[in-house]
């Protein structure tokens, strides 16, 4: 362990300063590390179990949420939409022709 004997009351506010964001950077490094470090180890020892860390919290990776589709092009299956954001193209073709965008529904 270091000591560092360094008389606080000599330095200037500036200096002072610094000294104070050299340390809290320092400390926010080492507690990085040390988070890091048990994670490691953390992820090993679940390993060694058979398990991953995120079986283990419940933390998979977070999915993007789908929403289905709920209308479908009758002269295409393969187009759908989730009727959110912009209508595609076959929509506002089929509303520019006077259809309605009811006989489109996905009825299930």
């Amino acid at each position: 362990m270091i000591m560092l004997d360094i008389d606080l009351d000599d330095l200037s506010l500036g200096d002072l300063k610094k000294l104070q964001t050299q340390v809290s950077t320092a400390i926010k490094t080492y507690e990085d590390r040390q988070r890091k470090a048990a994670l490691v180890e953390l992820e090993a020892k679940a390993a060694e179990m058979g398990f991953s860390l995120s079986e283990l919290t419940g933390q998979g990776g977070r999915k993007a949420k789908v929403n289905p589709p709920k209308y479908r092009n009758s002269a295409d299956a393969t187009q759908t939409w989730s009727g959110r954001g912009r209508q595609p193209a076959w929509i506002k073709d089929a509303l520019a022709r006077g259809e309605s965008l009811d006989q489109f529904l996905i009825i299930k």
